[in-house]
């Protein structure tokens, strides 16, 4: 997985340099959406792998799956990607061009899993306090994993900020046994 992530880097980096001199961030960031989810799916994936294809086959089925809504600077890093046998990579450079954008505009994603679901109100006081917390905008998620007894888990980055009841009884239970 790591060396996915490194050589998609290089990819995702340029793209974004690209993206914000063309002032097109919303623009490029659903263009590489698009075309990872495409390169993504189980069956586009093994057709780019087929050996027995010729690149332009595969440009071709790739393009009339993802039609006009492929800009040409995407369709371009695409025709790039196929012709380098690289094109397993696109998902990964979406999700690091997505985050590349998410810091550039102070964007900061979040999931939320709740023991019950969150009324509105709820929801907008959490994400209001967390946005003051981390001095950003906020783009949170809400699940509900009623395993957790009460409360929730906040998920920031690689932190999880723990306010459930079920962590709650298991820290308990750490300090009873000592």
């Amino acid at each position: 997985m790591a060396e996915i992530a490194t050589i998609a880097r290089p990819y995702a980096e340029a793209s974004f340099r690209t993206a914000l001199e063309a002032k097109d961030l919303a623009g490029w960031s659903g263009g590489l959406s698009l075309a990872g989810a495409i390169a993504a799916d189980p069956q586009m994936a093994e057709l780019l792998g087929n050996p027995r294809l010729a690149r332009a086959q595969k440009l071709e089925f790739f393009f009339g799956v993802g039609g006009d809504r492929l800009s040409a600077p995407v369709r371009n890093l695409v025709t790039i990607l196929v012709e380098g046998a690289r094109a397993s990579l696109l998902p990964e450079i979406a999700a690091q061009f997505d985050a590349l954008k998410r810091d550039h505009e102070s964007v900061l994603k979040v999931r939320i899993v709740s023991a019950r679901p969150l009324a509105d109100a709820e929801r907008d006081d959490l994400v209001a306090e967390l946005a003051r917390k981390y001095a950003r905008k906020v783009e949170a998620t809400v699940e509900v994993d009623a395993a957790l007894i009460g409360g929730a888990r906040v998920h920031v980055g690689d932190q999880v900020i723990h306010a459930s009841m079920r962590d709650a009884l298991a820290q308990m239970a750490v300090a009873l046994a000592r």
